[in-house]
């Protein structure tokens, strides 16, 4: 049966995979100074951190049910199935939201087939899920089989981030003032991941920028599987040069099939700031659907 992949733009996929995929990319929506904006739509990434560095007033809030429904009913009035991979509900109300659509629609549109999946992920994390289950769809892989595929990469996951600076986590209230204040002064550097719950957690603290970064590369090294045969995925917000750096180890240490590189866009980055960097990877093998991403 022929099925529609829907997404949201807090995948942060480069530009070339959607247009590739003609992916349909539901914007999240971002305030800044008062003004709704909608990612990678009204505004990207280049824009977002200039007016972050100037001081703008953000904060961001989930794609809400009558957005959802904007952009399901089309297919729910053509008779399409659509299988949609949202943000993780450990980070937003995406899920939610996205299912209170689904019931609204189904008093219209009973037929309508629609399946939701929580990713448990952020940013690259369920991008480079979404790019691999687009390359099974287009091999031919059955709806049944993307769908397997979609938790089982989601399940398997890694999330090995870290920032510049915690004044983006104190102001959006995830770092205490005392932790923000002493972080800053010991030039602490938290290591960051998604957990099983599908939240971002700190669970390691490193002190100085080069540290931190060579501390993700080792954790890519001690929690992923077969990296000389997996694509993996780096993503940043501004600091093109600390990409580079970590990019180089990565390549230097892994030699890994392949690397997606994306920039880190509002959902995400309001939170964080410019210098986040973040690497993707599985932590097991993907060999039962290898024959499908060929």
């Amino acid at each position: 049966m022929a099925f529609k992949i829907v997404t949201d733009s807090a995948t942060d996929l480069p530009r070339e995979i959607i247009e590739k995929y003609e992916l349909h990319v539901i914007p999240t929506p971002v305030t800044i100074n008062g003004t709704d904006y909608f990612d990678g739509d009204t505004i990207f990434p280049e824009e977002f951190y200039k007016i972050q560095a100037e001081g703008a007033q953000i904060s961001t809030y989930h794609i809400n049910t009558f957005m959802f429904r904007q952009n399901f009913e089309p297919y729910a009035r053509a008779g399409e199935a659509v299988v949609y991979l949202c943000f993780s509900t450990g980070i937003a109300g995406t899920f939610n939201a996205a299912n209170l659509a689904k019931k609204e629609l189904l008093e219209e549109y009973p037929d309508f087939d629609l399946t939701i999946i929580d990713s448990k992920c952020a940013s690259m994390g369920f991008g480079l899920a979404v790019t691999k289950l687009l390359r099974m769809q287009e091999n031919g892989a059955p709806r049944e089989t993307v769908i397997e595929a979609a938790r089982f990469f989601f399940d398997n996951m890694e999330h090995i981030v870290t920032v510049d600076t915690l004044e983006y986590l104190y102001k959006g209230g995830r770092l205490s003032r005392t932790s923000f204040v002493l972080g800053g002064i010991l030039d602490i550097k938290p290591i960051i991941e998604v957990n099983d719950d599908g939240a971002l957690v700190a669970f390691e603290k490193v002190r100085g920028r080069q540290k931190s970064l060579k501390r993700c590369v080792e954790l890519v090294g001690e929690r992923g599987v077969n990296l000389d045969r997996q694509v993996i995925a780096m993503v940043h917000g501004n600091d093109r040069e600390a990409f580079d750096r970590t990019k180089q180890m990565l390549e230097e240490a892994y030699h890994c099939k392949g690397i997606i590189e994306s920039r880190v866009g509002c959902a995400i980055g309001a939170h964080t700031g410019p210098g986040i960097i973040g690497i993707v990877f599985l932590s097991a093998s993907e060999e039962a659907y290898a024959k499908w991403l060929d």
